[in-house]
């Protein structure tokens, strides 16, 4: 709930029935609350209201007196009767009759216990409580008296409970004693949408326990003296309700109460021999006299209300034999009734149908005083094919709803079945008495008249749905009525067309609406006595599919509601569907499987499951005339679906008026949640009902909020001591109103009634506050001068001038103080509002000029007085500098035709008039007056007092402050089409010729006339019908020259640009001399284009080589293109001019990118690779690198493409010098790069010396295995591997503690090369051993004589100084490391058979204990050796373990299917000739064994298809 404007209940509270005038007199309280809000909403909801001093106003002051609350009160000022009012509609009379007569009678006045005393949900108010008021916003009294929690009847003041019952809340009186609200179980709350007030499950629905019928019911058949003495009802199994209460329960008996909860009689057979089971269906009359019961046992009653203690008609179930017969039919004994109901008005026409499928009609008249019943089946067959059941005299089972044992199921199944019942009109379908049968398939219509008849069948669409549990399925019918006639004033009544009768049915979770009606044709009938065909018209019921709808769960229960909206259970759900609107209107949470289910016990002698049974609640929701009944396992229950009045009504009672208001603006707008039952269909006569309301509801509001009582307390001051601070009521209560207006886009009531109370109660500033929000948004533009004039005066007076320019910006100007807006937006500079007052209020769209130009004349003096003592501090000139710059945005806008700052378009005849006043005064040839007329004054721009002024003063002023600024904004004006007209005020040409007079006065700096030049320039081929031929080419040569001349460098492209537009319109004569000058002037993209077109492919060249401007990638691109062209146009070769520029060029090519001019030279002028290289310094060796490495190197995708590559137009020693550079520069990629490079592109010789002389070994090592020599390379090895370690022995056995890391890291990583170099060199010898002589295993043992050499070496050498023991570690771990993979490598090659492995141990350790370097630990060294050897053996050994696992559980399984499916063979067809040569496949000669060999011309092939021929005839 809001916490707007909720009240406190209590002491000093308001009356709450008093002030809603839901007491029986209504005017003796008239007057004593005249601030009361709930007294005004009983003004606005009653309108109409007659007299209530009725029949019923005075059996509600009878103590034992009550009517039912919460919807459904009944008298002319109840609940429903205020909705009635505030809707202007006087509709549905017969509900309104329901609620009249949904009253009690309890002549005792019951005694309240402790906890009910004290418990909300029991406690009732008396009719003179006041209204509920929250009591956490305050209480409106400065004197607190206590209120009594007692109730009382007294007329005195009284005050309610701070938690009153949900049914005094909506209506002036109730009982404790006959109904109670309902607990929360099985319903919740529903949220609301965003921005909506939150509306809670009680504002959907209201419910309401009936108590006398639920005491009534749920403690009689608990009653253990009820059972002895034989007067228990038994428990409750199903419920009817239309007219009457009927409840029928498990003893077979039927309660009907009327609807004050009077018990009208108990529909019992008292004289029955023997029982007839719990009332499993049960239906009650059209006229509300009769009661129609189906039993368990499957026995039919039907009682006249008059005489209930025994039955009108009984029908008793028959037997199979009895059918068998023919003699009678009727349903089985033991059958279940699963529904029944009255055909049409008839009291003894019925249709049934039980749980075997069968569905009969009876019509149980009487002939001669003597019951003669006629039974009709219309749906089923009965189970003849099992066996009989017994004779209904023999001994029954326990329970008689249970089926006879041994009899077959019927394979026919009955979900659901209903008669059309009589509307409130009538309607050609009630003449067919259709009845709706629903089966697990499909929905049949069955009409009894004129004869029995199938009319039509609708079938199930989901079938994928179904499954062998029996399916879920329900329908209701709802006949036709006539709506009710349009009582709109001013507009004549409407009569409207009786409805269609509706068919809601449902399987599962699928619900389908049909329209049932009749349609006419005329047909031929033949005569056959007469043998005369004549024509008759002939009718049929037909339907049309309406709409269809899944809900989420399965659907348990369908009822009607209204004509267009219908009640849906589920399991977790009360769901209303709205059919106009074809979607879910209202949803709360409800445990459908709660209410009762007449076939749950059954459950309990395995009859049916328990999840079948739970959910057939059908029979335990009825509706009647907007009413919903419940019949729950504890209670029964009614409840009424809330209109958009209930809503609104609920959140008054609670004193939230704000939500109320709200929510009737949601309502208004059509952003509501929920139903709209009760408003108009037409859109406009719904806002007008609606908006009617909303107005009376703010003017209650405020009323309220602004009575004298209230306004007296001083609690609304603020925070001052005196009580709560009010501040947030009364900003809810402004800005609930002004959206409430803006829906209604009528502002009458905000701006004159409401702040004229906040106004007369000194609390404006609030108001306006709120109200700045909405300018501020938009919202509001039209706000009366006024209040206005009072916003912009509190921002003024608390010093926040910025805020006062906010609102001047976002309000209509026409509700502007215009004095007071000039006045304060001057004092504090607020010049973006001023222009706004000028333009949009004043219309004066010079005045902002002349503002600014007098901002720009204050600058221009402090410039030229700013090394004065005088002259302003910069910081006091900041702010008028940045403000003297909006003239140009200014002047951009109001010349193109929109506003400032806006930039809105402005009205046809105000922009011509803006732009016709702003061209004239601004190129006026001398200083004007303004305004014109009385009262001007001379607007000056010279920088002494009495100084003289130009010509043009106010163009040269705007020049000299910020030319480019000005000359950008007129470029936008020269846009509009204001200047393309006959005689504007100042047209281009005009403009144009001020400017270069301006000029030509050299008044301007250098700067402001290239400006200048450059606008002209740029403007003339844009605009040539009004400016090209008006120009004389000199003056276009003038400007074309100074555009050249001008030194400046930052402005040198938008000379360049300028040029280019003008040249677009004016070719110059002197080509040579505007060369030269565009060459110094730096327009290099002009000349381009000139060189280009006349093929100067030199000069062309210069112009890229010598442009500052242009990137490096696009320089060389656009080289190539030169040359490539230059190319293309002599005979293929390149003129020696280009070769030339570009020899000269080299070095600052070279600088930009030494891979791009590579490239270039290698493709147009390879013949200057040398030069480029020697025109390097000697310090540019990395150059010279990137140089080579692009033209020798792998390719790179970032590289300019070449088609050759590696290049061969390099000579030898720029080869050899590439790979010098290569070794100093990336040591690490010279193999891959000698691997690149053809074999014959080097000298491998000096290749090999050049990486020795730069320590690159595994290069040198790798280029002599390249050339078939790998005993020398393994020899080099081997001379590098001791070479290295005696480096760090004499770096471990050096005097110094100090042990160089990085030297260290070198030699190992130089080690691990040659080591990997070497493995992979033996390895590939290893691969094909028949390409060299030598054995292989003496070079796996060289290789490893080699590295345990490096190892002993390091070994020998140790050092006992502690900084290089770490050191030593590192680089034995390393070493013996790169052995272990020596061995690792030779186990891995497949082709080491021819190597034995213990000789080749023997040798390396006989080689070892020769060597020069043994020492004790060379043993030692070996074992780990042999350790690790044996690690790799085992390594391998598991690897091929796990490999052969996986070779017999997948390749050899699969091998193993091929063999076997192979071993069966294939079969050939059955043909004994050749499928070939069509000739005979076995011919035995003559005299010929018939065994022995058969020879190669007789053997015969079958193919896989089964195809079969000779050997020989395959081949040809």
């Amino acid at each position: 709930m809001s916490s707007e404007f909720q009240y406190p209940n209590g002491a000093g509270s308001l009356p709450r029935e008093d002030s809603l005038n839901l007491s029986g007199n209504e005017d003796d309280n008239d007057n004593d609350h005249g601030g009361d809000y709930s007294t005004r909403m009983e003004e606005l909801f009653a309108d109409d209201v007659q007299d209530s001093n009725g029949h019923l106003e005075d059996e509600s002051d009878d103590e034992g007196g009550f009517l039912y609350t919460g919807n459904d009160a009944d008298l002319s000022t109840s609940y429903q009767d205020q909705l009635r009012n505030v809707l202007d509609d006087d509709s549905d009379v017969e509900a309104h009759e329901v609620e009249k007569s949904l009253m009690a009678e309890d002549p005792t006045e019951e005694v309240l216990s402790e906890d009910e005393e004290h418990d909300p949900l029991f406690y009732t108010p008396s009719k003179l409580a006041k209204p509920f008021l929250h009591p956490t916003v305050s209480r409106l009294r400065s004197y607190t008296p206590q209120s009594s929690r007692v109730p009382s009847n007294s007329n005195a003041l009284h005050t309610a409970s701070p938690a009153p019952s949900h049914f005094s809340s909506m209506s002036r009186m109730s009982s404790v004693s006959n109904f109670h609200s309902p607990s929360s179980a099985g319903f919740s709350d529903s949220a609301a949408p965003n921005g909506v007030p939150k509306v809670s499950a009680r504002d959907v629905f209201k419910w309401t326990e009936l108590r006398n019928i639920s005491d009534y019911i749920y403690s009689a058949y608990s009653s253990k003296a009820s059972s002895v003495l034989g007067t228990a009802l038994g428990t409750p199994t199903v419920l009817s309700a239309n007219g009457l209460i009927c409840v029928g329960t498990d003893d077979g008996k039927i309660c009907v109460y009327d609807f004050r909860q009077t018990l009208k009689c108990i529909c019992y057979n008292h004289h029955a021999g023997q029982p007839v089971g719990a009332v499993t269906a049960l239906a009650l009359s059209h006229d509300h006299t009769y009661v129609a019961s189906g039993h368990s046992s499957g026995y039919i009653q039907l009682f006249d209300l008059k005489v209930p203690q025994t039955p009108a008609r009984i029908v008793a179930p028959t037997t199979l034999s009895v059918v068998a017969s023919g003699r009678k039919e009727g349903h089985i004994q033991g059958s279940r009734i699963i529904s029944i109901g009255f055909v049409a008005g008839r009291h003894t026409a019925l249709v049934s149908a039980d749980d075997h499928g069968l569905a009969f009609y009876h019509s149980l008249g009487k002939v001669l005083f003597v019951e003669a019943p006629d039974i009709l089946r219309i749906l089923g067959k009965y189970p003849l094919d099992g066996p009989l059941a017994p004779d209904p005299l023999s001994p029954q089972p326990e329970s008689p709803s249970t089926p006879v044992g041994g009899r077959k199921r019927s394979r026919y199944t009955i979900l659901a079945m209903m008669p059309l019942p009589l509307g409130t009109i009538s309607h050609p379908t009630d003449t067919y008495q259709a009845v709706a049968l629903l089966t697990p398939h499909k929905l049949v219509v069955v009409g009894l008249k004129p004869t029995p008849k199938t009319w039509f069948k609708f079938s199930r669409d989901d079938t994928k749905s179904q499954t062998r549990i029996r399916s879920r399925g329900t329908l209701c019918w709802f006949p036709s009525i006539l709506p009710h006639t349009s009582k709109d004033e001013g507009l004549p009544p409407v009569m409207e067309e009786p409805t269609t009768p509706l068919l809601a049915c449902s399987w599962g979770r699928v619900m389908h609406i049909l329209r049932v009606f009749e349609s006419r044709s005329r047909q031929l009938v033949r005569n056959p006595k007469t043998g005369k065909s004549t024509e008759h018209e002939v009718g049929s019921i037909t339907y049309l599919n309406a709409g269809k709808w899944t809900a989420d769960e399965d659907i348990l229960a369908i009822q009607w509601l209204n004509v267009n909206q219908a009640i849906v259970v589920t399991a977790s759900a009360l769901q209303v569907y709205d059919l106009s609107r074809t979607k879910v209107i209202e949803q709360i949470s409800f445990d459908g499987l709660s209410l009762i289910s007449p076939s749950l016990r059954l459950t309990v002698s395995g009859a049916t499951s328990y999840s079948e049974s739970v959910g057939d609640v059908a029979h335990s929701i009825r509706v009647y005339k907007g009413k919903i009944f419940i019949l729950g396992r504890e209670k029964v229950r009614v409840g009424t679906l809330l209109t958009w009045a209930d809503k609104i009504l609920s959140f008054v009672q609670q004193g939230d008026f704000l939500s109320a208001i709200d929510l009737t603006r949601s309502y208004y707008i059509g952003e509501a949640p929920g139903n709209t039952n009760g408003l108009p269909d037409d859109p406009r006569l719904r806002k007008e009902v609606i908006g009617k309301k909303i107005c009376e509801l703010m003017t209650a509001s405020a009323n309220y909020a602004f009575s004298e009582d209230r306004m007296t307390d001083g609690t609304h001051d603020g925070p001052d001591g005196r009580g709560v601070d009010r501040t947030s009521l009364f900003e809810g209560l402004v800005s609930t109103c002004a959206r409430a207006c803006i829906a209604l886009d009528d502002f009458d009531f905000l701006f004159e009634d409401l702040f004229q109370l906040y106004d007369d109660h000194s609390i404006s500033q609030i108001f306006l506050t709120q109200l700045e929000t909405f300018v501020l948004n938009n919202e509001i533009h039209f706000v009366p001068p006024r209040i206005t004039q009072r916003l912009v005066a509190m921002h003024d007076d608390n010093s926040r001038p910025d805020l006062v320019e906010r609102i001047i910006w976002h309000i209509d100007a026409e509700c502007l103080d215009i004095n007071q807006a000039v006045q304060i937006c001057q004092a504090h500079h607020l010049y973006d509002a001023l222009i706004y007052v000028y333009t949009r209020a004043l219309r004066d769209y010079v005045a902002p000029v002349v503002e600014l130009l007098g901002l720009i004349r204050k600058v221009n003096q402090y410039r030229r007085h700013i090394a004065e003592y005088t002259a302003p501090s910069m910081s006091d000139m900041e702010p008028v500098i940045l403000n003297a710059y909006k003239i140009y945005p200014y002047l951009a806008n109001i010349l193109s035709g929109l506003t400032y700052p806006s930039e809105q378009p402005l009205g046809e005849e105000d922009a011509l008039q803006a732009k016709k006043d702003v061209y004239t005064f601004l190129f006026f040839g001398r200083s004007s007056v303004w305004p014109e007329g009385g009262g001007g004054k001379l607007v000056l721009t010279a920088d002494e007092e009495g100084g003289l002024e130009p010509t043009y003063p106010y163009v040269q002023q705007l020049l000299r402050y910020d030319a480019e600024s000005f000359l950008h904004s007129l470029d936008i004006a020269f846009e509009d089409a204001y200047l393309n007209e006959k005689s504007p005020a100042v047209d281009r040409l005009v403009a144009v010729r001020i400017l270069m007079d301006i000029v030509a006065t050299g008044s301007l700096t250098q700067t402001d006339k290239t400006f200048v030049h450059i606008f002209i320039a740029r403007n003339i081929p844009k605009y040539p019908q009004f400016l090209q031929e008006a120009i004389p080419f000199s003056t276009l040569h003038k400007i074309l020259v100074s555009l050249a001349e001008d030194p400046d460098s930052d402005t040198r492209e938008d000379r360049q640009l300028a040029a280019e537009y003008l040249l677009s319109a004016y070719n110059p004569h002197n080509v040579p001399h505007m060369t030269e000058l565009f060459r110094k002037a730096g327009f290099f993209r002009i000349l381009r284009g000139w060189h280009r077109q006349d093929k100067q492919w030199g000069p062309l060249l210069l112009t890229f080589l010598q442009d500052p401007t242009l990137p490096s990638f696009e320089l060389f691109q656009d080289l190539d293109e030169v040359l490539h062209s230059s190319t293309r146009s002599s005979p293929n070769t390149l003129p020696q001019e280009l070769v030339v520029i570009i020899q000269d060029a080299l070095p600052s090519l070279i600088q930009k990118s030494p891979s791009n001019t590579a490239l270039l030279i290698d493709k147009h002028t390879p013949s200057l690779h040398d030069q480029a290289i020697d025109s390097l310094a000697d310090g540019s060796d990395e150059d010279r690198f990137m140089y080579l490495h692009c033209l020798l190197g792998p390719p790179e995708e970032e590289e300019y493409a070449h088609a050759h590559h590696p290049s061969r137009n390099l000579s030898l020693p720029l080869r050899q010098l590439y790979i010098t550079l290569q070794c100093r520069f990336h040591p690490e990629n010279v193999i891959p790069i000698m691997q690149y490079l053809p074999p014959d592109i080097l000298d491998w010789d000096n290749a090999i010396t050049t990486c020795e002389a730069n320590k690159v070994f595994d290069a040198a090592i790798w280029a002599l295995n390249r050339q078939g020599k790998p005993l020398e390379a393994l020899a080099k090895a081997d001379a590098f591997d001791q070479s290295l370690s005696l480096e760090l022995v004499n770096i471990f056995q050096a005097a110094s503690n100090q042990v160089s890391i990085a030297d260290v890291g070198s030699i190992l990583r130089s080690l691990e090369s040659i080591g990997r170099t070497g493995i992979s060199m033996c390895i590939e010898q290893s691969q094909d051993p028949s390409a060299m002589d030598i054995p292989l295993e003496d070079i796996w043992f060289k290789l490893l004589h080699s590295q345990i050499n490096c190892v002993q070496t390091i070994t020998g050498s140790s050092s006992p100084e502690a900084a290089i023991v770490q050191s030593e570690w590192k680089a034995l771990s390393t070493l013996r490391s790169l052995v272990q993979e020596t061995f690792s490598a030779l186990v891995s090659v497949t082709t080491t058979r021819a190597v034995s492995f213990p000789r080749l141990f023997n040798r390396l350790v006989n080689a070892a204990t020769h060597s020069q370097v043994t020492t004790g630990t060379q043993y030692t060294e070996f074992r780990s050796i042999l350790t690790g050897m044996l690690e790799s053996y085992r390594s391998d050994g598991d690897m091929l373990i796990i490999t052969k696992h996986l070779l017999d559980r997948d390749l050899f399984e699969t091998l193993e299917d091929a063999t076997r499916e192979r071993v069966h063979g294939w079969t050939p067809s059955r043909i004994t000739d050749c499928s070939i040569c069509r000739k005979p496949l076995l011919q035995w000669s003559k005299g010929q064994p018939d065994t022995g060999g058969v020879s190669l011309d007789q053997r015969i092939v079958v193919s896989r298809t089964g195809s079969i021929y000779h050997s020989r005839c395959s081949s040809s």
